[in-house]
């Protein structure tokens, strides 16, 4: 995973941001845990730089680079919490300690097993709201044509309807799909990366893998000497060691990396299902009828949908299906006047 030099510019790196967010850290257990980090960053330098010698190559003096500088100046202009993700894409340790809302493992043989039966909330997720993307989008792109062809529209011409309502459906399913695969395989092909990264290290440092584990637990509340021990009983085994490493540090779940084709697959179908909605009852009936069922067919979902995406946000049931109708019929409200204004106009 890279040459002895990029590994120990990478580490010396670390230490250099882990001061920094010390620095600037409001919480007083995560800013200790910075410290801490820093100190064992340094240490692995240390080891790295023997390899640099070793391999006949020059140490240059360090320089954090660009990418590192601005994270550093963003996280002192707001908080480290606040930029996780930026701070995840450099390998930043300890960000789990932010969340405490899990248990704390007691032993080994718990590491990881409370992650196992998780999975499909994801793509059941992403398989909603991919329907409300479909079906919000395409809504408003047949209730927009419709109203710039208003008089074809009623009495009977409704290809126009038809042609637009196809090609948008077709058009979002592939833009949503690919969109989704660039986004799937970009992050899994990171997280690769780090995890490949925190392999590599647990095999040439396990100790000072330990002690950072170690820190992590104790900054999120067990007790240093039982976080220690339970650290060092973990590395012994690797392949565990390696999951919790990747929980804990990394803030990954290395059994849920996702496929960028599964990725693509559910949300082409789930964009297609929703656009297909307020589509279909134009390709039954003509005019005002299929106008009609179009939108009926339209507010019915939305608030079912809407309920449905309360289940992940927590709130009312009949909350998340009116909000989600209120916004959907505003935005095929907003396209039919802009489409009646266009269609005035031009004819």
């Amino acid at each position: 995973m890279g040459t002895p030099l990029e590994r120990w510019h990478e580490e010396t790196q670390s230490a250099w941001l882990y001061d920094r967010l010390a620095s600037c850290e409001p919480q007083a257990a995560q800013a200790e845990l910075y410290k801490q980090l820093a100190h064992t960053a340094r240490e692995q330098a240390g080891i790295l730089e023997g390899d640099v010698k070793q391999a006949g190559m020059v140490l240059p003096a360090f320089q954090p680079t660009p990418r590192a500088r601005l994270v550093a100046w963003l996280a002192r202009a707001s908080t480290p919490e606040r930029i996780k993700p930026m701070l995840a894409a450099l390998k930043v340790r300890g960000l789990s300690a932010y969340g405490r809302g899990h248990a704390m493992p007691t032993k080994v043989d718990g590491i990881g097993a409370r992650h196992k039966r998780a999975g499909s909330g994801g793509t059941l997720r992403a398989a909603v709201f991919g329907v409300n993307d479909g079906l919000v989008s395409n809504a408003s792109l047949v209730l927009g044509v419709a109203g710039a062809t208003a008089e074809a529209a009623t009495t009977g011409g409704s290809n126009a309807v038809v042609i637009a309502g196809i090609a948008g459906m077709l058009a979002g399913a592939f833009s949503m799909a690919a969109g989704e695969w660039i986004s799937v395989r970009t992050q899994t092909e990171l997280w690769q990366h780090q995890i490949g990264e925190e392999r590599e290290e647990l095999e040439r440092y396990p100790e000072a893998e330990a002690e950072e584990l170690a820190l992590i637990y104790a900054a999120r509340g067990m007790k240093l000497d039982a976080a220690r021990a339970l650290a060092l009983e973990l590395v012994q085994d690797k392949e565990r060691a390696l999951d919790a490493l990747s929980r804990e540090e990394l803030g990954l779940d290395p059994n849920e990396l996702g496929s960028p084709w599964g990725a693509a697959l559910w949300s082409f179908l789930s964009f297609t299902l929703g656009s297909l909605i307020p589509l279909v009852p134009w390709l039954l009936w003509d005019g005002a009828l299929a106008l009609r069922v179009s939108i009926a067919a339209a507010a019915v979902t939305l608030f079912l949908v809407g309920a449905a995406t309360s289940l992940f946000s927590g709130r009312n049931l009949y909350y998340g299906g009116l909000r989600m109708l209120t916004i959907g019929a505003a935005a095929g409200a907003a396209t039919w006047m802009i489409g009646s204004l266009l269609g005035a106009s031009v004819g």
